[in-house]
This record gives C-alpha cells, structure tokens and sequence, in this order.
C-alpha cells in the first residue's frame, strides 16, 4: 500500500484498502475554526449529538482573530460557550493558524489522521500525516462520531529529479507544479513527492509546497518524513514520530518525473493560482500593497527572509507591507530575533498571529482597483478583497515592497516606481431566495449549461456571506461572483439542472457554496468532476451530483435551456427535447443511504 492507504487502513477496521473503497476512519483530531464553526454546534444542537470525545476535538479562531467582524466575534463567543460546556479546548483570539498549531504542538503527527473546516488541512501531509479539509456537517459528524466515511482515492507519485536552484523557494516550487499540472490534472488524486530535492527540505518548505494541493485539486501532497524532519518535529512538540512510508512495490495510477533544475522564480497572475507566469514577465508591474503571511508563508524561515531583503531599507512611498505570522509562538521568535523591529523600521504592518487577509478576517484585504502581490495560497476574483492578486514568495514580495513594483531581491531599483490611475469595479445584488422541498430519484428540469472548468466556492458563493448560517438566506448570493451570471439567482427557477465542466467548486470548504443552490431549490449539479470537499459537502447535504465524460453531452445535443430527465440510481439521462439519451455515473450505494436519510446528519 501507498501512504494514505496505510494511515487509511491503520484507523479504520480494514487490514488493506485499495482505490474507491468507501471506509469509515477513525480521526485522531477533530477541529472547527471560527469559519465554520458556530454552523457545527449549530448542526450537534439541532441533531441533539453529544461529543465523542473532548481531548481529541479543538476550536481554533484563526479567520478572524481580531473579532472584528460583529457576526465573527458573535460566533467565536457561541463556540467559547459550547466548548466550556463540553470541556473542549479552545486554541483563542490569541494563537495562530490552527493546523500549524496542531504540527507545532503534536495535536498531529507523521502516520494520524486531522480533519477541519480548514480547506487547507491536507498541508498535514507535508508531515505525512492525513489531514482534510470538510464541511461543517462532515465535521459535526466527527465530532459526534470520532470517525467519518471517506472514499480512498487515487494515488500519483511525483519524482523530482536534479538540483533545485538556489533562487528557487519552496513557493516557486508550488508555483511551478501549477505551471505544470493547473487546478484539475491532480483532482482527486493522493499525490506523493519525493526525490533528492524533497529529502533537503526543511519543516517550513514542506508546509508551504502541502499547503497549495488545495489550489492543484489534489487531495492531499505527501511528503514522507525522514530524519531531520522528525527531530525537528521533536524539538517543537518533545514528542516521538515515526514515519508512514510506502511500500517498495506500490503501484500507482500515474508517475511523473520533473527535472526541478530547470525550475524558475514564478508568479500567479490575479484569478487563479494555476495561472503562473515566469517573473520576467511581470516585472515593473506598479503595485498598490504587499502581504507576507498566511499558512502557506508564515513561518519563521519566511519571516527571516524577508527581514534579510527589508533590513535597512525602506518600503515605497504609498505601498502597504502587511505581515501576520502563523502562530503567537512564531511571532514571539520574530520578536526575540529582532525581526519585528526590522519590519516596524521598514514601514510595514505586523499583525497579530492568524489566516489574515485570506480569511477577509483580518488585515490583509485590499479595495477594489488594488494591485497586490502576496505570499497566500489563493487569489480568486474577491479572495482577498476587490482588488487583484498576485502570489509569489516572501523573498520577491518582500523585494517589490521596496521597489514598489513585481521585482527579485537582485533587482531592487534605486528609485520605487510611481503610481498610476486605475479602474475600479464594484458589484452587489440583492435577491430573494425560495422555499426548500424534497426531491426524487428522477429528475427533471431545465439545464443551466455552463461550459467552464475550475469554478471556485469564491464565484459560487463568496467569502462575505459567510457568517450567514440561515439557508434560506443563502441562495440570493449564488453565483453573484461569476463573471456573466451574477444574475443568475433572479432568473434560476425551482427544479432547474445546473451541468458544468471540470473541477466545480474547487476551493474552500463553505459548506454554503452547496447550501445556496439548495435554497434556491437547484435539483441536481452534473460536471465533469467536482472539487473533492465540495463533492463531499454536496452529498452530505443531499443535493444530487454525478459525473460524466465531456463527449456525453455532445451526444445527447445539449444547449443551453434544454429540459434533461435524470435517473440518479442509473444515470440515465435524456434530452427531452431531441429524445437522445445517454449514461453518465450513476449514485454510488453511500450516496443514495445519505441521500435516502435526507444527508448526513
């Protein structure tokens, strides 16, 4: 078996388990976050499900550590409640991103299992260790439960062969995988790295490569711990580890071979991480604001570097340098280091320990026009605010603070660039939502045909809305971050079919990017392939979604507004404007039990 095989199996009642069985795993820790989390105590209150067991399960506010936010403060509160009267641990206001707190404090470790409302949890996996990003039903199930159902998924092995060049971080590193494979090459796959280049890096450059296969479709980036990273792991938590490694002779789906000396200092264009560009051909762009943090770069190595390119220097006139490290322990090193007093003398911000500006919780986000380059892991149309994007790593975020313009620490000028005007660009939209009714196992409806591939929970259901738990508020919201259907709310109808491309919903786990098709009562979703959390959140919540190969809706003629009849038990599905018919991947048996209970709670 490969590793998430071994780690699957080792915490469930399976001595072996292979692709697309559906197992029940055991989780060795269990935690919701600010973001997320008021929506699972909501779900335990209302489904009257008590904890399985305390010591295993933590809240961690990470989104919003400022409570800055009314509605975010009100819920941190309602879960500071809950767990005192369910003797949870509470990781506050004041400690940082809380899956670096679990790798920090041994809440995780090579060979467990984790799971979040966090849809980067699987950066677990540069430690070896299972972690998954899940809905708030997934997670209340756990928390009730001690265990939840997964599918075991595919697994691809990817071999780095060569030099890594010294310019080239553990961010270009990401950046170039996503060159190389996009947002869905990797969808659903288990993903193991390794090579000579990957046995040299450090904790920090594990975390920052792990925490993008979110941003790749993967399920999780593996990278088996050897040596030195335990004893790193030691020294932090004073815990013992030892490593899950594949066995010599696993088999897997595919193999890739990538020659990381040919690797170059990339950047991602605003929209999409997958959209990387090498440097050269962004430099001089003008920039409004400059972030260093979240938890793909804050850790100390990340800050460090940037002190190394800041110290003496001064940020452009009019930029905006913002830093948050990961943990409140991060930040007490910077302090002792002395690094604080180098950010504080080149201008910057330094915030208290958090997700920041990726959560729109906390500083971070930027208005609308705004240029930003930043060290996030995502830059979706309204991620980080109504301004645009760009990701690259601490060292050339830190460089173009100083220049006032996308540059490499060798080419820092002079003089910083100047300002130029822009365009601004703002939208709203205010509609009413319908009622909720049961639904069939055959369908009917008109298709909503939307030919477009990598559409993330931030176009389906924007990260502004989270903080609302009613679902009869959520449909008005729908789509209203997708370029050509920010009306599509006011002119869905009741039983409508929405049929999409590849990798929907990718992204984060917003349980309300499922939510606010249901409020609007959309009866199903067909796409080529879903964003692996989103799936999950999907059927949990008992809306239909099925698969199909691209060639099925040539097949049947579909255009847009055509009226299709669904069979989910056989994936019959016909045309009924030209009567053509064909079948695409029907529901599988813990699909229909969930879907026959109504979902998962």
């Amino acid at each position: 078996m490969n590793i998430i095989e071994k780690i699957i199996a080792n915490h469930s009642v399976q001595q072996r388990v292979q692709p697309g069985d559906i197992v029940d795993v055991f989780i060795d820790t269990r935690v919701a976050r600010d973001f997320g989390g008021a929506n699972v105590v909501k779900n335990l209150l209302d489904h009257g499900l008590e904890i399985n067991d305390p010591s295993k399960t933590f809240f961690t506010f990470d989104c919003n550590p400022g409570g800055s936010d009314q509605k975010y403060a009100t819920n941190q509160h309602y879960c500071r409640q809950f767990a005192r009267q369910n003797r949870i641990q509470v990781f506050d206001v004041d400690a940082g991103i809380g899956t670096h707190l679990a790798i920090d404090n041994g809440l995780a470790w090579p060979g467990s299992t984790f799971v979040s409302t966090d849809s980067h949890a699987n950066i677990l996996g540069g430690i070896g260790s299972f972690g998954q990003g899940m809905g708030d039903q997934d997670i209340a199930a756990v928390f009730a439960k001690g265990c939840i159902w997964f599918k075991v998924p595919p697994s691809v092995r990817i071999v780095f062969e060569g030099e890594k060049p010294e310019e080239i971080s553990a961010k270009d590193i990401a950046l170039n995988m996503l060159n190389i494979f996009g947002a869905n090459q990797l969808l659903g796959y288990s993903v193991e790295l390794s090579g000579p280049a990957i046995e040299q890096l450090t904790l920090d450059e594990r975390i920052t490569i792990s925490s993008m296969g979110t941003e790749m479709g993967a399920i999780i980036l593996f990278m088996t711990p050897n040596d030195a990273l335990i004893r790193e792991l030691r020294q932090l938590s004073g815990m013992h580890y030892h490593a899950v490694e594949p066995d010599p002779d696993t088999d897997y789906e595919k193999e890739f071979e990538i020659d990381i000396s040919l690797f170059k200092p990339m950047v991602a264009n605003p929209g999409h991480p997958h959209d990387t560009t090498n440097i050269e051909a962004v430099k001089g762009l003008k920039i409004d604001s400059a972030f260093i943090g979240s938890c793909t770069n804050g850790r100390i190595s990340d800050l460090r570097t940037a002190a190394s390119i800041l110290k003496g220097r001064k940020i452009a006139p009019g930029i905006v340098l913002k830093i948050v490290p990961a943990t409140d322990q991060i930040w007490k090193q910077a302090l002792d280091e002395g690094l604080i007093t180098i950010f504080k003398e080149a201008g910057a911000m330094v915030s208290n320990a958090g997700c920041a500006g990726c959560a729109e919780g906390q500083v971070g986000q930027n208005g609308p026009g705004e240029a930003t380059i930043s060290t996030g892991n995502r830059n979706f149309a309204g991620k980080q605010g109504k301004g645009f994007v760009y990701l690259a790593s601490p060292a050339i975020v830190a460089a173009s603070a100083v220049a006032g313009s996308i540059t490499v620490p060798q080419e820092i000028p002079l003089k910083p660039a100047v300002f130029e005007a822009r365009e601004k660009e703002f939208h709203s939209g205010n509609i009413p939502s319908n009622p909720k009714t049961e639904k069939p196992f055959i369908l009917e409806g008109r298709t909503w045909y939307i030919q477009k591939d990598d559409i993330d929970t931030d176009m389906i259901y924007h990260n502004r809305y989270l903080t609302i738990t009613d679902i009869h508020e959520m449909g008005k919201y729908c789509f209203d971050n997708l370029k050509g259907y920010e009306d599509f709310s006011s002119n869905a109808e009741w039983g409508d079919i929405i049929i999409v491309a590849k990798n929907f919903g990718a992204g984060s786990s917003r349980q309300q990017a499922v939510d606010c098709f249901i409020s609007l009562g959309i009866s199903c979703i067909i796409a080529e392939s879903f964003g692996a959390i989103y799936e999950r959140n999907a059927i949990n919540a008992a809306l239909p979604v099925l698969t199909y190969k691209p060639e099925q809706m040539k097949e049947i003629g579909l255009t847009q507004g055509d009226h299709i009849r669904i069979n989910l038990i056989t994936g019959e599905l016909e045309n009924l404007a030209n009567h053509r018919k064909t079948v695409i991947n029907k529901f599988y048996d813990a699909q229909k039990q969930i879907y026959q209970n109504g979902g998962l709670l």
